[in-house]
C-alpha cells in the first residue's frame, strides 16, 4: 500500500515561485549563427528566456551547446522543468545535469526545490528509484532539507518495492527525522513528516511485519503534529494479515469509527483481502453480502465471525496502537459504520482469488454471474474478473469452457487482452495440446490483433521441453530474436532447461554464455543451478562442480536444487566418495547458524530428493555410517525415509558381506568399524543384527568384495 504524494504540479509552482525576481530578459540576444563571442550571461540569459516561455527542449539544446556552467537560477528551473515534463527523456536529461555537477563538485548549484522535484519524479519508475533515493541522501549531506512531499515520495515508492527495499525507506525515513529533530521547528517546518510521510514509513514496517517498529513510529505521530488517518489504519490491518492476527481485524475496524474516521472502500478491500489470505472465505463472504444488502453492523458480524482473541507477546504492543480495544475483557457493543458501501469489481476479484486458490471453481464462476447481474458499473466484471475464472478453469483442466469464457468476453464487450490469451496458451502448453496452442496464437494475431510477447514465447518454449522438442525450443527462441522481443531472463533459462533435460550440456552452456553477455539480463542462481543440471544428467560430475566454483566467484551459493542434481549426478556416474564429499558440505550447511558475516553461506533445508538420493547411493556402496547420519537428517527435518527401499537394497547387495573364511587378522580388524556400522543399520532396518541373536541366513546373491556396481564393500 502506498501513499499519495503531492502531485508534481504542486511541487513546480514551489521551485517557480523561487525564481519570481529574476533578472529581466535583454530586448535583442545575439544570434550564435552571426557573432563569434557569445558572454556566458547572454547564454544564461537565452536559456531562462526560453525556460520561461516552456521552451524546456530549447532551452535543454541551448545548455548542451555551451561550455560554461549557467548560473544557479538557469540550471535549478531547466532541472524543475524537466522534471515536471516527468518523460523517460526529460528525466534521463535532468540526471545528467545532477550527475555532470556532481563529477565537479558543484551540486549546490542547483536548489532544494528543483532536487527535490527531480527526486519525486524519479521515484515514480522503478528503474531510477535508486537515484531518488541517493539524490535525497546527497541532499541532507549537502546540507539541504528536501520538502517533505519530496522525500515522502521517494520513502513511499520503496516502502512498496521488493528486494530489501522496504528497509532502504525506513532507513531513509530515520535519516530525515533524525535531521528534522536536531532543527528549531521553524527552520525545518516544511520537511516535517506529515501524515503520509508517516504512512509510508509505517507501510513499510508492515511490509517486514515489524510490529514493535510500527508502534514505535504510530507513536511518534503526535510529536510531528501528524495525525493517523484511515490509511494508517488500513495499513495496520496489511500488518495485522502479515502477522497472523486474524482476531485483531475487526478492533482496528471499530478503532477507525471511534476515532471519528469515515472507513473508506479501500477498508473494506483490505479486510477482505486479509480474511482471503488466511483462507477464511466464509468472512470475506459475510463482508461482501453486508455490503451488497446495505448493512451497517459489519463490525458486529466479523466479532461473531472472528476467533477468540489470542493472549501472546503482541498483544501488548497492539494494545498500545489500539488504546485498550484488544483486551478481552471488553464488552462494549461494536459500533456501526457511518455509511453503507456498495461491493465493486476489486472486491469481487479478490474473493474470485480466494475461490481460485481453493480450488473453487464453481464459485468463481458463480462470482462472475452475481457480478453480471450487478446494477450499475461498478461491479462490472472487467476483463481482470474474466481473465480470473479463464485462470481458475486453465488450472481446473476444463479447457473448452476456458475457452467459452473468452467468447462470452467478447460479448459482453471486455475484449481479451494479451494476458489472457497467454494464460489459455500455458493450459494448452501444459496439457500437451501443442497444435491447439499454435493455432490460439495465429488467433491472438489475425484475430485480436495482439502481438505475442516475450511471455508468449517463454510459455511456448517450456510447451516444448514438455514433449521432449528441444529443436523446438530452440526455433521459437530464434523467432523470438528475430521479431526483437526483448528476452528475458526466463527465455534464457527455459532453453537452458530443454537442452539439460535432453542431455546436451554444450548447447546449454552456449546459452549460458550468450545470457551473460546480454547486458538487459542479469545472470541468477536459476541459471547456474539449470547448467549444473545440464552436466549432472550425464554424470559429468567434474564438469559440473567446475560450474560450482564458478558460481561461488560470481557471488552465488549452492541451494537445495543445486545439490540435488550434483546428487544425481553423482549416482549416474556411480562416485560414491563424490557422495561423502558432498554430504559432508551439506551437513556442514543443515547445522550452521548463519551469522551476520554475509559471506557466511545461508542456513540449509534439505529436500526429501535430495537426501534420499544421497542415502540411496551411501547404501549402495555400504557407507552405513553415513547412511545413518543422512537418514537422521530426513526424519529431523520430516522427512519419512524409505525403509522398505534401503532394505531391498541391503538384502540383494550386502547380506554376504564380512562373511569370507580366508580374510587375514588385519584385514578383519579393518572390517571391525564398518562392521559395527553395518550392525547398526541393520538395527534400523529392523534385520536381524548383532543386538539380537538370531539363525537368519540368505543364501549369496553377490560376491564376497564387490557389488554389481563395482563398488568395494569391504
Amino acid at each position: 500500500m502506498s501513499t499519495s504524494p503531492l502531485p508534481i504540479q504542486c511541487l513546480y509552482n514551489l521551485t517557480s515561485k523561487s525564481h519570481t525576481n529574476l533578472p529581466k530578459t535583454p530586448q535583442s540576444i545575439p544570434s550564435y549563427s552571426t557573432t563569434p563571442f557569445i558572454r556566458c550571461e547572454d547564454q544564461d540569459f537565452r536559456i531562462l528566456n526560453l525556460l520561461r516561455q516552456r521552451k524546456t527542449d530549447e532551452a535543454w539544446e541551448t545548455y548542451t551547446s555551451i561550455t560554461h556552467l549557467p548560473n544557479t537560477t538557469c540550471l535549478s528551473r531547466l532541472v524543475a522543468q524537466l522534471s515536471y515534463q516527468n518523460t523517460p527523456t526529460s528525466l534521463s536529461r535532468a540526471r545528467s545535469i545532477v550527475r555532470r555537477l556532481r563529477d565537479l563538485r558543484q551540486l549546490r548549484l542547483l536548489d532544494s526545490n528543483s532536487l527535490g522535484l527531480l527526486a519525486a519524479a524519479s521515484s515514480k519508475s522503478s528503474a531510477s528509484l535508486s537515484f531518488a533515493a541517493s539524490l535525497i541522501h546527497s541532499m541532507l549531506k549537502s546540507g539541504y532539507l528536501p520538502h517533505v512531499k519530496a522525500w515522502s515520495a521517494v520513502v513511499s515508492r520503496l516502502s512498496s518495492s521488493e528486494n530489501g527495499s522496504p528497509v532502504e525507506a525506513l532507513h531513509l525515513f530515520d535519516t530525515v527525522l533524525r535531521r528534522v529533530s536536531s532543527l528549531p521547528p521553524d527552520a525545518a517546518s516544511e520537511a516535517r513528516p506529515d501524515s503520509a510521510a508517516f504512512n509510508a514509513a509505517l507501510n513499510a514496517s508492515a511490509n517486514i511485519g515489524d510490529v514493535e517498529l510500527f508502534a514505535r513510529l504510530f507513536g511518534e505521530m503526535p510529536r510531528f503534529g501528524a495525525k493517523p488517518d484511515v490509511l494508517s489504519y488500513n495499513i495496520l490491518i496489511k500488518l495485522c494479515a502479515r502477522v497472523g492476527r486474524p482476531d485483531l481485524l475487526v478492533f482496528v475496524l471499530e478503532r477507525i469509527i471511534k476515532e471519528g474516521l469515515t472507513p473508506c472502500i479501500t477498508t473494506l478491500h483490505s479486510l477482505i483481502a486479509a480474511y482471503v489470505g488466511f483462507g477464511d472465505l466464509d468472512t470475506a463472504e459475510k463482508i461482501i453480502q453486508s455490503m451488497r444488502e446495505q448493512k451497517t453492523d459489519l463490525c458486529c458480524i466479523l466479532r461473531n465471525s472472528s476467533e477468540r482473541i489470542r493472549l501472546d507477546e503482541i498483544d501488548e504492543v497492539f494494545d498500545e496502537v489500539l488504546e485498550g480495544l484488544v483486551k478481552p475483557e471488553r464488552e462494549s457493543d461494536p459500533p456501526s459504520l457511518p455509511k453503507t458501501y456498495a461491493p465493486d469489481a476489486r472486491a469481487y476479484a479478490t474473493l474470485m482469488k480466494g475461490y481460485m486458490k481453493s480450488g473453487r471453481v464453481e464459485d468463481v464462476l458463480c462470482t462472475l454471474e452475481v457480478m453480471q447481474r450487478e446494477e450499475g458499473s461498478v461491479a462490472a466484471p472487467d476483463h481482470v474478473m474474466y481473465t480470473t475464472a479463464v485462470s481458475a478453469l486453465v488450472s481446473a483442466g476444463s479447457m473448452e469452457r476456458a475457452r467459452r469464457v473468452l467468447a462470452e468476453m467478447a460479448r459482453a464487450g471486455q475484449p481479451a487482452n494479451r494476458v489472457t490469451y497467454n494464460v489459455l496458451l500455458k493450459g494448452y502448453c501444459q496439457q500437451l495440446q501443442l497444435d491447439k496452442a499454435k493455432d490460439l496464437v495465429r488467433e491472438m494475431e489475425s484475430d485480436a490483433g495482439i502481438e505475442p510477447d516475450a511471455v508468449t514465447y517463454n510459455t511456448l518454449i517450456d510447451g516444448c521441453i514438455l514433449v521432449d522438442d528441444s529443436t523446438g525450443a530452440l526455433s521459437y527462441f530464434n523467432e523470438m530474436r528475430a521479431r526483437g522481443i526483448a528476452l528475458t531472463k526466463v527465455s534464457y533459462t527455459t532453453l537452458m532447461k530443454a537442452f539439460a533435460l535432453t542431455g546436451q550440456p554444450k548447447l546449454a552452456q552456449k546459452v549460458f554464455d550468450e545470457m551473460i553477455k546480454d547486458p538487459r539480463v542479469r545472470v541468477d542462481l536459476v541459471a547456474w543451478s539449470m547448467l549444473v543440471e545440464g552436466y549432472c544428467r550425464l554424470g559429468l560430475v567434474e564438469e559440473a562442480k567446475g560450474v560450482v566454483s564458478r558460481m561461488r566467484e560470481g557471488g552465488f551459493q549452492p541451494d537445495v536444487c543445486t545439490y540435488g542434481s550434483l546428487a544425481n549426478g553423482i549416482a549416474v556416474a556411480r562416485k560414491p566418495g563424490e557422495a561423502l564429499l558432498l554430504w559432508n558440505e551439506i551437513k556442514e550447511r543443515c547445522v550452521k547458524i548463519k551469522a551476520q558475516n554475509d559471506a557466511n553461506p545461508p542456513l540449509l533445508v534439505p529436500d526429501e530428493g535430495l537426501l534420499d538420493t544421497l542415502a540411496d547411493v551411501c547404501v549402495r556402496a555400504a557407507f552405513f555410517k553415513k547412511a545413518l547420519e543422512i537418514v537422521a537428517c530426513m526424519e529431523e527435518n520430516g522427512i519419512s525415509p524409505n525403509k522398505t527401499k534401503y532394505k531391498r537394497i541391503y538384502v540383494e547387495m550386502h547380506s554376504r558381506m564380512f562373511t569370507s573364511k580366508h580374510a587375514s587378522k588385519a584385514r578383519q580388524d579393518r572390517r571391525s568399524e564398518r562392521k559395527r556400522a553395518a550392525e547398526a543399520f541393520k538395527f534400523w532396518l529392523g534385520l536381524p543384527n548383532s543386538y539380537y541373536g538370531s539363525e537368519w541366513r540368505l543364501e549369496p546373491t553377490i560376491r564376497d568384495e564387490y557389488d554389481d556396481s563395482g563398488y568395494v564393500l569391504d
